[in-house]
């Protein structure tokens, strides 16, 4: 007979790993969000403001612009990635000269650190020094200035992104399509369904639960990007999201307000988890509604 003493003495290892690293720095962001603090001031201390800094954030026109760039960047970005994830991961189920070097070189961008990634982009699209605005300007006639134009710097930092993250996306629909049962497609075809009708009512119903759970993935990692824009353009004009807003708020240099900063991520929490929610309530609808 299975001991229930037993499943819980494995599981405390984790447990005691994620009520300190997770459970416990989330109670203390909780506990700073409802103060007054700046640690470099000269009255130290921790002042309670109750909600006024939530008052705050919300007549923030700095915050609520950074976080309608995060939205834009978050949907552009992981749209892009799903789609040439998928189509990929169509391909590399086929077999073509050189797919074993192709899934290799693809996989690279996966093992360069984030700032690292920034750093690399930051060089190829520098004015004067990278060779993106030259070719631009030489032979398209095309400035291109992302520390001037707000839209080149987010679109910029989009294409970076899918460049660097398209591979996981990659790598996991190649997981899932590798685990549809062969029946149900073959079946459809003998049945006369087309590759659009294969794909809509066999495929994708299949995905849907690796779908999802890549999105949710990328939602979170797109939204919190900190470091790959900060190296690539410096949290200019068309890059500062929410993490960028979070560390001027706090950081030494500026105001260092950690009771403000601390009530921002708790909303930029807040707001990760409402869409995702959201994104499950609707995945999970459409199919109840094709079921019933």
């Amino acid at each position: 007979m299975r001991n229930p003493r037993t499943g819980w003495l494995l599981l405390s290892p984790t447990l005691i790993i994620l009520i300190i690293f997770g459970f416990m720095p989330f109670l203390y962001v909780l506990v700073v969000g409802f103060f007054d603090w700046n640690v470099f001031a000269a009255e130290d201390g921790m002042r309670f403001n109750g909600l006024g800094n939530y008052r705050r954030l919300v007549f923030d026109d700095l915050f609520l612009h950074s976080v309608g760039l995060t939205i834009r960047f978050a949907v552009f970005a992981i749209v892009s990635e799903v789609v040439l994830g998928f189509l990929l991961a169509q391909m590399l189920t086929r077999k073509f000269p050189g797919k074993s070097l192709f899934r290799i070189i693809h996989t690279f961008p996966l093992m360069i650190a984030p700032i690292a990634v920034g750093a690399i982009w930051r060089l190829l699209v520098i004015p004067g020094f990278g060779p993106v605005p030259f070719v631009l300007d030489r032979w398209f006639d095309f400035t291109y200035q992302i520390g001037t134009y707000p839209d080149q710097a987010l679109a910029t930092s989009v294409i970076m992104d899918v460049w660097h993250w398209t591979p996981f996306v990659t790598l996991t629909m190649l997981a899932g399509l590798s685990a549809i049962p062969r029946e149900p497609v073959e079946q459809a075809k003998v049945d006369g369904a087309n590759r659009l009708q294969v794909f809509w009512y066999v495929t994708l119903p299949f995905l849907r639960p690796v779908l999802l759970t890549t999105v949710f993935i990328r939602i979170m990692d797109a939204i919190r990007t900190v470091d790959e824009v900060w190296m690539l353009a410096g949290g200019g004009p068309g890059t500062r999201f929410t993490g960028i807003y979070i560390w001027r708020v706090t950081s030494p240099g500026a105001s260092a307000d950690w009771g403000y900063g601390s009530s921002i991520s708790l909303i930029t929490l807040y707001l990760t988890i409402v869409l995702c929610w959201l994104l499950f309530i609707a995945i999970s609808g459409r199919r109840k509604g094709e079921v019933e």
